[in-house]
């Protein structure tokens, strides 16, 4: 069994993360989401991967290399061309179409093929779900799982007779013209035959047209209802609830990194915390070489990233700070996500740092800020004498 990994797209609903980070690039515990699937593909023998790639694809390629450290084998597919200014263009094909580039290109699908999107951590039983496939005959197989109605319009929904061979296929339907409220997972079986359905030379997307062509077609198409985690990373909102749920332990197959030195509190390597009037409230993990200052609050779930400094009197409720964020003394963040030089509170409302009356957080790399803060004093002095 083979493997294909869907990577190219942008992830808009995900921003401001996406901005410098492809969607299978954005971490959980500090490891990419796409290293948790390369990780369980492994565990089941399946060790030829190939990846399509196109939106900021070489921070992609420059983490899984090869994918040596993984045991496996990974190739990849780039989708987009350099302009006349030797940009590189992102230009994605639809998830279709970017097997049947690869197709073309090599053959790659020459057995059964797992496909799967590189936004979400799963456990799933690939070797069950691979027997279901061959003992119902099937050309494509959908693992589906059942979301609430209104939902349904952020997913790809199945309508299957109860031997769970499909007969229709919505993509996002809106909640009042939804069939049913089974959703595909963005997991997919598929036997080399499915490729040939697939158009040569344009976009052709798996859930919007290849799968209603087969159920219209009344092929061998099933839908697989299995019992397994699925956590998938839709927006902002869905990753900060990912993260809270993580860090509360609900989330069997994944630990905390680091070392429990408290009840509820894992350090990385090197962190410097000055315990005096500072309180910390698990569940935290605190990054490696990470500096807390005296008089810091922190109540989890929260996860600091290394590199990051929170300055004296600032407090961290219920948020996630990407690595190397300084938080500014005094400041309060509450149920946010700091990235870079943005914020996102839980219901996805993003704000730029200059957008706030006062700095809040800063680049814990940057030391400029604090020169600014000293340049100051040295006016003030300056103009009183």
């Amino acid at each position: 069994m083979k493997a294909m990994i869907l990577a190219a797209g942008k992830g808009t609903r995900v921003r401001p993360l996406t901005y410098d980070l492809p969607k299978p690039m954005i971490p959980i515990l500090g490891k990419p989401v796409m290293a948790y699937l390369v990780e369980h593909l492994a565990k089941y023998g399946i060790t030829e991967i190939m990846v399509n790639v196109s939106y900021l694809h070489d921070k992609i390629e420059d983490y899984f290399g090869e994918g040596h450290q993984f045991g496996v084998q990974i190739g990849y597919s780039f989708e987009g061309y350099t302009n006349d200014a030797g940009e590189v263009v992102p230009q994605p094909i639809g998830s279709a179409g970017g097997m049947k580039k690869i197709q073309e290109f090599g053959n790659f699908f020459d057995e059964t093929t797992i496909v799967l999107c590189g936004d979400a951590l799963i456990d799933l039983d690939i070797k069950s779900a691979l027997f279901e496939h061959r003992r119902k005959g099937a050309l494509a197989s959908v693992i589906t799982k059942e979301v609430p109605w209104d939902k349904v319009s952020s997913y790809g929904v199945v309508v299957a007779e109860p031997d769970g061979r499909i007969t229709q296929f919505q993509e996002k339907p809106q909640q009042d013209q939804a069939l049913s409220n089974f959703a595909s997972t963005g997991i997919y079986i598929f036997e080399p035959q499915v490729i040939d359905l697939i158009p040569s030379g344009c976009p052709f997307d798996i859930g919007s047209e290849l799968f209603p062509l087969m159920a219209a077609r009344g092929m061998p198409f099933y839908a697989q209802t299995r019992a397994f985690n699925w956590i998938d990373i839709g927006s902002v909102s869905d990753y900060w609830q990912v993260l809270q749920n993580v860090l509360m332990g609900e989330v069997s197959q994944l630990d905390v990194p680091g070392i429990q030195v408290e009840d509820g509190l894992w350090v990385g390597l090197n962190t410097s915390i000055d315990w005096e009037g500072t309180s910390i409230e698990g569940p935290v993990y605190i990054g490696s070489g990470t500096r807390i200052e005296a008089g810091v609050k922190i109540v989890g779930p929260s996860w600091i990233g290394h590199g990051s400094h929170l300055c004296a009197g600032s407090q961290v409720v219920r948020s996630i700070l990407f690595e190397y964020t300084r938080m500014l003394p005094g400041v309060n963040l509450h149920e946010k996500i700091v990235f870079k030089d943005y914020s996102v509170d839980r219901n996805g409302e993003m704000r730029h740092v200059s957008e706030f009356a006062s700095d809040e957080w800063a680049n814990a790399r940057d030391r400029r800020h604090k020169r600014r803060l000293e340049q100051t004093n040295e006016l003030e002095t300056t103009e009183e004498s």
